[in-house]
């Protein structure tokens, strides 16, 4: 893998309470570590032999968004020209589930046009990446 032509960003929206914020993130982040496991470096050890796991080889910046634009953005990585990036959404059904059978069994009834989205992660080729979030603002 080309890590200088690869990039990963989450958008997620502004609105959300910041502790919304932080755990879409999280989760969004846990599922994109276990879908693109090459891009974690090797683990490190610090001067007096501690170790410290390996983190992503590259920054991942989270960017403002909206209900309206995480939607859109959504929709176009439907498209085939974006077949080959890896997304991970993260919605309202998502978040008020307490169990991921629940998930599973709400997900099968329901329609991706009802999905209320709070964040989007997407990975892969840079051009395709900032095609879709380049001209978007750092969440801050």
């Amino acid at each position: 893998m080309d890590l200088q032509n690869e990039k990963c960003v989450m958008v997620i929206d502004e609105t959300l309470p910041l502790g919304i914020i932080a755990n879409t993130a999280a989760i969004m982040g846990i599922t994109l570590g276990k879908q693109k496991h090459e891009v974690v470096g090797a683990d490190v050890y610090d001067k007096t032999g501690n170790g410290h796991l390996g983190i992503i080889a590259f920054p991942v910046p989270i960017l403002k968004g909206n209900p309206d634009v995480i939607k859109a953005i959504r929709e176009k990585l439907y498209e085939p020209e974006f077949s080959d990036l890896t997304v991970v959404d993260f919605s309202d059904l998502a978040k008020g589930c307490k169990t991921y059978d629940e998930f599973t069994r709400k997900m099968q009834d329901t329609s991706e046009t009802e999905l209320n989205y709070l964040g989007i992660a997407i990975c892969g080729a840079k051009k395709k990446v900032n095609k879709l979030t380049g001209s978007m603002a750092l969440l801050r």
